[in-house]
């Protein structure tokens, strides 16, 4: 038998060895995995049902960020921030009013264009319909029975059609109406923002936090600025050739490829394919047809080889999977608005993701192949070519 002292000294070392010996209890990963998408789907419920406050934000922030440099410069100029700011918006609102007008003007007379678009397209399809019968032996529908099944069509989807315009123009009129609003208090409240997300970080880490946040400022303002200026020298070549080729409404489907070329693969499909289409109505050539695809294809061609390059370089760039991907998600969770989001955002969360450590696995898979780490790339890549040098002088001056 021990002394007691002795027996109490052992007891305590055979529980210190198995609490020593017990392992930490950690959750399943089937646990952790569930909490996980059960906070995704709480995240995105909350989106889905706040969409009439955070569009007009994420709208807001975004023009913002675009907006901020040239509030910025107007401020070193000895302007007041309120004039400054002032200054920008009423810039913005004309911009967009004067594509507006010009869009606006080729939408009315493609609406006054559509009944005779209409006869010509059933005498084509008539054509196409005798061509088919002469071939294949397919039974040929009447005039009447086309413009029937076309009424009845029209006439089932016209309630739904009639409720989904208003929704959208009054969601559309609240959006307008505030986003001046938050962009206005964006930038005339930046510095409390940025002092407010001070708060939640050590004073030994601020400094890098603040470098953080410069970078993906500088870099989302590159890439919207880069993007949207993309989106205008596309339009201006589309619509340079689509008016060599004398095609009716150029200015409008220069723009509107344009902006879905923004979407890969898709976008030039659909932005090509509705002229082609209206071209080949109007005119009954198949040629004429193919040469304004053939237009679409070269500007896509020079859009993705040298345009983009030369204007967003490799700062951010998504790959086509990705941006489908955001495309549907946001279809899906915002409709066309986030359709229009999508793109940006995803950018905004690549900067995001590749700033962590943690997180930037997640901002390698948004980005393009070209930008791992294990790409071996030419050195004589790094080297701007003469298209760049002329675009950066052209920036400076």
């Amino acid at each position: 038998m021990f002394p007691p002292l002795i027996n109490r000294g052992l007891q305590r070392a055979h529980v210190t060895q198995q609490t020593a010996a017990t392992p930490e209890a950690k959750l399943a990963p089937v646990v952790h995995y569930t909490f996980l998408l059960i906070g995704l789907s709480l995240l995105v419920f909350v989106l889905h049902k706040l969409d009439g406050i955070l569009l007009p934000l994420f709208f807001a922030a975004l023009l913002s960020t675009l907006l901020l440099p040239m509030v910025v410069k107007l401020e070193s100029w000895r302007w007041p921030r309120i004039l400054a700011i002032i200054a920008a918006l009423l810039l913005l609102i004309g911009g967009i009013a004067g594509l507006i007008l010009v869009f606006g003007s080729q939408i009315m007379d493609l609406k006054n264009e559509l009944p005779l678009i209409q006869e010509k397209l059933v005498v084509f399809l008539n054509q196409g319909q005798q061509w088919a019968h002469d071939r294949f032996g397919m039974r040929v529908m009447s005039r009447d029975e086309l413009i029937d099944s076309s009424l009845s069509s029209a006439k089932k989807s016209a309630s739904g059609f009639l409720g989904s315009t208003i929704s959208t123009t009054a969601g559309v009129l609240s959006v307008v109406s505030l986003v001046p609003i938050y962009i206005f208090c964006f930038l005339y409240y930046r510095d409390h923002m940025r002092q407010f997300m001070f708060r939640f970080v050590a004073p030994d880490k601020r400094t890098a936090v603040l470098h953080t946040m410069d970078s993906i400022q500088t870099v989302v303002q590159a890439y919207i600025s880069g993007l949207l200026t993309v989106i205008v020298i596309v339009a201006m070549l589309n619509a340079i050739g689509l008016l060599l080729l004398g095609v009716k409404f150029a200015v409008f489907f220069a723009i509107f490829a344009s902006v879905l070329a923004v979407i890969p693969f898709i976008g030039i499909l659909v932005g090509a394919t509705i002229p082609a289409l209206i071209t080949l109505v109007e005119t009954g050539s198949p040629g004429k047809a193919a040469a304004v695809v053939g237009v679409f294809l070269t500007v896509q061609f020079l859009e993705g080889n040298f345009i983009t390059p030369m204007i967003t370089g490799s700062k951010v760039s998504i790959n086509p999977m990705a941006a489908i991907v955001a495309l549907i998600l946001g279809g899906e969770l915002w409709g066309t608005p986030g359709m229009i989001l999508s793109i940006p955002l995803v950018a905004v969360l690549k900067v995001v993701f590749d700033a962590n450590k943690t997180t930037e696995p997640w901002g390698f898979l948004l980005g393009d192949v070209t930008d791992g780490e294990d790409t071996k790339k030419d050195k004589s890549d790094d080297q701007p070519g003469f298209l760049a040098k002329a675009w950066r002088m052209l920036k400076r001056i």
